[in-house]
């Protein structure tokens, strides 16, 4: 029997079926099986066998390291493609520079903003022809996020997208140095490049629209104090009435849902001084508008109310419900586009893009009137 010798890597390649002659069926190679399991896909050793490398060498050249013959590391791509094995996309990342993906970390999909925004990330992800990896973390801790970055680190990504930073800062946060990153978090310009909808503009709008209509006041019902969003649409809540030297009353904390919406709308239900409310998002807006439809009160004769996210389904509320309309699908295009410019060299650390929102009119609003008149 021939003895293989070295490749030109110094490495000792795979023995070929044919130095050996005939082999069984119940293993080797040619077998396609091994002892009650089916192989799926090609193995780093038919690549070896088909480059004419040790398992070694193409296991090299897969990691992307630097010491392999430039026309060793060409033959192994050739057997990569030609047998279609790709190890976490390396055979794409040594021959064109990239993975060709990028990674998304969110918290909390169930909600709104969190689950339009990532489904805007992918798409305009798909038309860049960028495949997506999503890690949906449990906590906003900077921990809990720390561990994602690293999961996704390990899927070979090109770049990352977090599209809530939530209770992590730009020094809590550990990302990799030269991973290209874009949030959807205004608080980390000056560290990464970040994309936001303009929550100043639309929570001062939703305001003024109900100070407009002659209301005394603007009651709150906020968002939890963990959520950034939130506290911005508190804040500037707090502004406008102040500015405007009206009442300002202590804001009522839920949860994002319909169900903390229901069951806030029962204290403000029981409170015949409230005339007008202006909910965080829409669904807690439903909730607080089934509450107050369930205690004899109607939208928006005795309460008007104003949501803030523009989800379709606000439309088909009755009333229909006026809202802040926040544009996810443009946000999703600008995290991917300002991701794809730093792919391509570009230093971004302190650009913000800020995507305007719209106050949209309907009929859960209209000037106060007495309760019971």
């Amino acid at each position: 029997m021939m003895r293989p010798q070295p490749d030109s890597d110094g490495q000792v390649p795979a023995v070929r079926a044919d130095m050996l002659g005939p082999m069984s069926t119940e293993g080797g190679p040619r077998a396609g099986r091994a002892r009650g399991r089916t192989r799926i896909g090609p193995s780093i050793g038919d690549v070896a066998r088909e480059a004419g490398v040790s398992a070694q060498t193409v296991s090299r050249v897969s990691t992307g390291a630097d010491n392999v013959r430039p026309d060793t590391r060409q033959r192994v791509l050739d057997a990569m493609e030609k047998l279609g094995y790709s190890p976490n996309h390396a055979a794409r990342a040594l021959r064109y520079g990239s993975f060709g993906a990028i990674g998304i970390i969110a918290h909390q999909l169930a909600r709104t903003g969190e689950s339009r925004t990532v489904e805007a990330v992918v798409e305009a992800a798909r038309q860049k022809g960028y495949t997506t990896s999503l890690v949906d973390v449990r906590s906003p801790s900077s921990t809990d996020l720390d561990d994602a970055v690293k999961q996704l680190d390990h899927q070979s990504i090109d770049g990352l997208v977090i599209i809530r930073a939530e209770t992590a800062t730009p020094d809590s946060l550990a990302l990799p140095r030269r991973l290209p990153v874009v949030v959807s978090d205004s608080r980390f310009v000056g560290h990464h490049p970040a994309v936001g909808a303009d929550q100043r503009g639309g929570t001062q709008a939703a305001v003024e629209h109900l100070l407009g209509l002659g209301h005394r006041t603007v009651h709150h019902l906020a968002g939890p104090e963990a959520s950034a969003p939130a506290e911005v649409r508190v804040q500037v809540w707090r502004e406008a009435l102040r500015d405007a030297g009206h009442e300002v009353p202590e804001p009522l904390r839920g949860d994002w849902t319909s169900r903390s919406g229901y069951e806030l709308g029962v204290r403000v239900a029981d409170d015949p001084a409230v005339t007008a409310v202006f909910a965080a998002n829409d669904e807690m807006a439903a909730g607080l508008m089934r509450a107050l439809y369930e205690r004899g009160l109607r939208v928006p004769d005795d309460v008007s109310v104003v949501g803030f996210d523009g989800i379709p389904l606000a439309e088909y509320f009755w009333p229909p419900l006026t809202t802040v309309r926040q544009d996810f699908h443009r946000i999703g295009e600008e995290l991917v586009a300002l991701l794809a410019r730093q792919l391509e060299g570009e230093v971004m650390t302190d650009h913000r893009t800020v995507v305007p929102t719209e106050l949209v009119v309907r009929a859960s609003t209209a000037p106060p009137r007495r309760r019971g008149a």
